[in-house]
């Protein structure tokens, strides 16, 4: 009788160690904001919760926040909305962001652009390519910027699903 509780307990506790390794590397990952380029989504010092899950079932959509890393700096990633799905073409012209030709209906960057950089000319996104701003437009490194570029499907690390910390953001992010 009591080696089999002693085989149940060592059972339960390598499961606890397996979760605990596993939910950070498959499930969910917490990270801290530096810099403003989301603002005022996110602020610098926020720290959120990364879905690292939800992209194993399906694509990433519209404005939903993406991390993924920056390819020319070590343990370095970037977080940004996605505004271009792949196959659509993108063009940024006098300020206004154009898909497939339409102006772009959203309330989420906080200033009219004003550089267009490499989405000036008219680009089409491949198969497995979106393209990211930051919110805070005219002062994040992203899509339109040659050293970000367009943010290949297999490049997302997650979705930034939840602010945790200050207390006065803690919730889901939109």
């Amino acid at each position: 009788m009591e080696r089999g509780r002693i085989k149940r307990g060592c059972f339960v506790l390598m499961a606890v160690l397996g979760l605990a390794l596993l939910i950070p590397h498959v499930l969910i990952q917490r990270t801290r904001v530096h810099g403003d380029s989301m603002l005022p989504t996110m602020q610098e010092g926020d720290t959120l919760l990364i879905d690292k899950l939800t992209y194993r079932f399906r694509r990433p959509k519209r404005f939903e926040i993406v991390v993924f890393p920056y390819q020319y700096r070590e343990n370095t990633y970037y977080i940004k909305r996605i505004i271009g799905l792949p196959g659509e073409t993108i063009r940024i012209e006098d300020g206004v962001i154009y898909i497939n030709g339409s102006a772009l209906q959203e309330h989420f960057g906080n200033a009219r652009i004003r550089e267009a950089g490499l989405a000036g000319k008219e680009m089409t996104l491949g198969r497995d390519e979106y393209f990211v701003l930051g919110d805070n437009r005219n002062f994040s490194l992203d899509s339109r910027e040659p050293s970000v570029g367009n943010v290949k499907a297999k490049e997302i690390v997650g979705r930034a699903a939840f602010c945790l910390f200050p207390l006065e953001r803690f919730g889901v992010l939109k």
